[in-house]
């Protein structure tokens, strides 16, 4: 019974079928863009002497086993390939049987699911069920759960492997990991971007909304996962850089004869705001640089007198 029980802890389950496989791509003559099922995200297999094209169901062979794909884009010719990512092969079109058995899967994968939820309510384990699915073959069924701790499911993975017959992953996802596997919508008002094209977790850190000076408001801030949301991250570079050629929040200059503090900036639109004593002043960046060489030159000079 053992070699049919496995366990994967905070194993990442997105881009499995992308980080191991045929390096050498001349073995391929074309490749092709596929998704699965639940997926919204298109993964890349290598083919050669299969004709296939936009619609078409394809068998491939993924980290995960074998599986039924839907083919999202037309043939393209290998040498145009210039990902990092390694590709699976294509094995072959999808037959009338071979579509069948995904249909069925799918169906006891929905049942598998109501019973594996069963038994861990039975032994009281603390794991939340995210997600069952058969590889085509029926090789192997995996279980995708969420736990806030390491869950002791000996007895579990015992009673599935004699239900089931077959191989059993029970693997555990973090909450950035479960919210790729159910989708959903962002704020944004698109799909998450973790379930579309994200490969791996940075690690997103409150600071990057500090550089983006975005109000610290950590709900709002957050995705479905309620963790510090992933786009956090994709300007916060630009920000950096453009923040170089800003002032320092606090720093002090003379207008005229009064004395103005930077209170904030805006790198956007690329203005400066100043409080005084009895007003507030915003100017562009370059405005506030020429008051600075300004007061420069009367500094410089005083110092000569």
């Amino acid at each position: 019974m053992e070699e049919d029980e496995e366990y994967i802890e905070e194993d990442e389950i997105d881009s499995e079928e992308e980080t191991e496989g045929n390096l050498d791509l001349s073995s391929f003559s074309h490749y092709v863009g596929a998704k699965f099922n639940k997926g919204l995200r298109t993964y890349f297999f290598g083919v050669n002497n299969i004709d296939l094209k936009n619609g078409d169901k394809i068998v491939v062979e993924t980290n995960k086993g074998i599986e039924l794909v839907n083919v999202v884009t037309d043939l393209i010719d290998i040498n145009e390939y210039n990902r990092n990512l390694a590709l699976k092969p294509v094995l072959r079109k999808a037959t009338a049987t071979d579509i069948k058995n995904e249909e069925a899967n799918e169906a006891d994968a929905e049942e598998a699911l109501g019973i594996c939820a069963t038994e861990i309510k039975r032994l009281g384990l603390d794991m939340r069920l995210i997600d069952c699915e058969y590889t085509l073959d029926r090789a192997k069924v995996t279980f995708s759960y969420v736990a806030d701790e390491r869950v002791d499911f000996r007895e579990l993975l015992r009673v599935l492997a004699s239900h089931f017959h077959t191989r059993i992953e029970l693997r555990q996802v973090g909450a950035r990991d479960k919210a790729k596997t159910v989708g959903g919508l962002g704020v944004c008002g698109l799909p998450l971007c973790c379930s579309m094209f994200l490969n791996e977790f940075d690690g997103i850190s409150i600071n990057r909304a500090k550089n983006q000076m975005l109000t610290i408001n950590i709900p709002k801030l957050s995705g479905q996962c309620n963790k510090l949301m992933c786009c956090l991250k994709y300007e916060d570079d630009a920000y950096s850089e453009l923040k170089e050629v800003f002032p320092d929040i606090g720093q002090t200059l003379w207008i005229d004869h009064d004395q103005f503090t930077v209170s904030s900036i805006n790198v956007i639109s690329g203005v400066v705001e100043l409080r005084g004593e009895d007003n507030i002043q915003t100017i562009p960046l370059s405005r506030y640089d020429e008051i600075v060489s300004e007061n420069r030159k009367r500094k410089n000079k005083n110092e000569e007198s």
